[in-house]
């Protein structure tokens, strides 16, 4: 008796089960009655029959799409020369003050002019002397041709002396350029700068015997006004560029900060280097900035941002809208329904936050921006926010 009483409990207990089993809610609302984990981590959200997943939507819409070409540039100067004397001497004085901007032709120091006004001066005499020996020798050179035409002097004689004064017409040749050779020592005494710039930190003072082309020079001058900006570009952008340049076109570049924060200068661009580097695939280019303000200093490192082109009123969503998928670039289309479309689009250029969508979507229609990882085709959604 025990023992049937067991058996009893024991189906009824299989029973119970076998009840629960086919009678228990199916898990997560999936269509069908599907098995256990039909919703979880790692499946798709939002599919038929599922919650619906909330996302971020967006307005397709028309704008102007600006397409920058952004890089990390060295500040350049134009030109910065080495002023080195090209006389040796003592300097006597020494007239820039260090930092300070400084014109081209200004004085910048100067080398005793004495050894050089002395040799000026003996130039200058020995011009004036072989200027009167060939004016005398000229005159007797006249007077021979006379007496040659009268029959009353031998040939050789008047040979000899219109030999004569072509010698002393090439010494006083000689003269004279020795004398321009002083004159010229004579002005170089006075050490100029070469450009317009900034002058360095002094290297030499007044006293000290400087040699003519010496290393390290009286100053060092670099300009700063206008100044240039070095920057490498992806070679895809030379086609693009060229024509831009070919056609007229001016291209805006500025420079910012280290932090992208602050911009420092604008200018445009100047030029391409002549090769591609082939460790990199890029090539150098150079903007041109006023720098009146100074804010760019030479061998500074700066962002750059150049303006290539603006495509206008093309249709554009949110970059984050856009997906990739094996069949190609596709973004999600909200239907009136709530529900999603999954639809293939062709991507154009991207600005900084929008993308060109240049085949298959309207102007208007309503696309997902966040959460679509979690959808598919067909899904429903509700919107986080209202559509812009």
């Amino acid at each position: 008796m025990r023992s049937l009483v067991v058996v009893l409990v024991i189906l009824g207990a299989i029973a119970g089960l076998a009840w629960y089993l086919t009678h228990r809610p199916a898990e997560y609302g999936s269509a069908g009655g599907a098995g256990p984990g039909a919703g979880a981590p790692g499946r798709f959200a939002g599919a038929r029959g599922a919650p619906p997943s909330t996302v971020g939507v967006a307005t397709a819409r028309h704008a102007d799409i600006p397409i920058y070409v952004d890089a990390l540039g060295t500040v350049t100067s134009p030109a910065s020369v080495t002023v080195t004397p090209q006389v040796s001497g003592v300097i006597t004085q020494v007239l820039y003050k260090e930092g300070e901007l400084v014109r081209k032709g200004e004085v910048l120091a100067t080398i005793d002019p004495h050894p050089f006004e002395i040799a000026l001066d003996q130039a200058t005499g020995a011009r004036t002397r072989d200027e009167a020996q060939l004016d005398a020798a000229q005159v007797l050179l006249e007077r021979y041709r006379v007496l040659l035409a009268q029959d009353s002097i031998a040939r050789q004689t008047v040979d000899t002396q219109a030999a004569l004064v072509k010698q002393l017409a090439g010494t006083v040749a000689l003269d004279r350029a020795n004398e321009a050779s002083a004159r010229l020592n004579l002005q170089w005494s006075k050490i100029v700068a070469p450009v317009d710039g900034r002058v360095g930190l002094r290297t030499i003072d007044a006293g000290n015997y400087i040699a003519a082309g010496n290393a390290t020079g009286v100053a060092t001058i670099t300009r700063v006004s206008p100044i240039d900006v070095e920057f490498a570009i992806p070679q895809e952008r030379i086609p693009e560029i060229r024509s831009r340049v070919v056609s007229g076109a001016a291209l805006p570049v500025t420079a910012w900060d280290s932090t992208r924060s602050r911009q420092l200068a604008s200018g445009d661009f100047l030029t391409l280097d002549n090769q591609i580097d082939t460790q990199t695939g890029t090539i150098k280019a150079k903007a041109r900035f006023d720098n009146r303000d100074g804010a760019l200093f030479p061998n500074q490192f700066v962002n750059v941002r150049m303006l290539l082109k603006t495509v206008d009123g093309a249709v554009v969503v949110p970059v984050i809208a856009l997906r990739h998928g094996p069949s190609g670039d596709f973004v999600y289309v909200v239907n009136a329904d709530h529900t999603v479309k999954l639809r293939n689009v062709t991507a154009g250029v991207a600005g900084v936050s929008d993308v060109v969508i240049a085949k298959g979507l309207a102007l208007g229609e309503t696309v997902v921006t966040e959460g679509g990882d979690r959808l598919k085709d067909g899904a429903t959604i509700r919107t986080a926010a209202p559509a812009r």
